[in-house]
Order: C-alpha cells, then structure tokens, then sequence
C-alpha cells in the first residue's frame, strides 16, 4: 500500500513539473535564434531589458509566465532576452556589434540599433523569417513598455499568426479573440 502510494505521489508530482516546464518560455541567446532560424524558419521575438528595470522584472514575473504567452512564444518565435547593456560583442550579418560605455553604465550597439536609439525598457521587437522588424506602431521598431498578459497576447496573435501582413493592428484588434474569459482586448470592448 505504501510504495503504491509513493508510486502515486512521484507520477503526480513528475505530471506536475512538465505541466509547469510546458507553460514557461524556451529563452534563447539572440545568436542562438538566428542560428536555429537559418534551418528551420520561424519569427524572432526580442526582449529587451536591463537588469535596473523595474517593469522588466515585472514582466517576468507576471506576463511571461502566462500560459496563453508562453505557448504562443514557444510556438510561433524563437523567444529571444536581450540584455540591452551587456558587454559581449554580437556578430549579425557581418556586423560586430559592441558595448559602447558611457559614465558608469554604457549601451550595446545591437540594442540600440534594434531599438532606433530609443532606449526604453521593457522593449519588445518582432523580427520575420528574414530578420526585418515589424513594426507594430506607426514611426515605432518597437513594442515599448509594460503590457499585461492579456494586453500582450494581443500583440503575440497578431505577429504569430501572421495577420500583420494582411490587416492593421487597429482592423485586427476588432476582430481579435481572446482566450482570456472576461477580459477586453486593448481599445476595445470585451471579446466573446
């Protein structure tokens, strides 16, 4: 009775830790998605944060952690986090991109070529099978800011799915459904 009892126990709590590691993001260096995206082909998603942002922490904490997000990332890109003040040098079609210091902090060159020298944390960027950016917001690379899941998941159908290259993000979003019961979509009314 006993080891039918541990038996029980180890499957429940196996069950349980890859239904949790299922619903977590695969982060992957950003060479390590370009490198993966040159044989199978798939969307890059950047996360670009600093270790000092607040929101950023927030975000992994509360949004990245979400079911529906971390299956859509998993799926549809190669979830990539970006450290928009690291120190090691960044080799991407044929260009060295470096830390540049600056007082005691200092900004890598990646990062701010990504970001337009617009450097704002959290910043999210969308690249296609190509490695352009898609640009969500007219006279923006980026996707700035802190978003809620249900706010960002918004963004992530939108790009994942490809609707970006058949309707506006305003068009979409009219028509978006989210699988989150309850919850309107951004600018909208409520999804049913």
């Amino acid at each position: 009775m006993k080891r039918s009892l541990s038996l029980f126990v180890i499957a429940l709590v196996s069950l349980f830790s890859r239904d949790v590691n299922a619903q977590s993001v695969k982060w992957m260096s950003f060479e390590e998605a370009v490198e993966k995206s040159k044989t199978e082909k798939r969307k890059i998603f950047i996360d670009v944060f600093t270790e000092w942002c607040g929101w950023c922490k927030v975000m992994d904490k509360n949004t990245f952690p979400d079911p529906e997000v971390a299956k859509l990332l998993n799926e549809k890109f190669y979830p990539v986090k970006f450290d928009a003040e690291q120190t090691n040098d960044v080799v991407f079609r044929g260009t060295t991109f470096k830390f540049v210091p600056y007082g005691n902090k200092g900004v890598h060159q990646l990062a701010a070529a990504l970001l337009n020298n617009q450097m704002s944390y959290p910043n999210f960027i969308f690249l296609d099978e190509d490695f352009r950016i898609i640009p969500l917001i007219q006279g923006s690379n980026s996707l700035p800011g802190y978003r809620k899941p249900q706010e960002f998941h918004l963004f992530l159908s939108y790009v994942g799915r490809d609707y970006y290259q058949k309707v506006s993000l305003q068009d979409y979003q009219k028509e978006y459904k989210s699988p989150y019961s309850g919850s309107a979509s951004p600018g909208s009314g409520n999804n049913e």
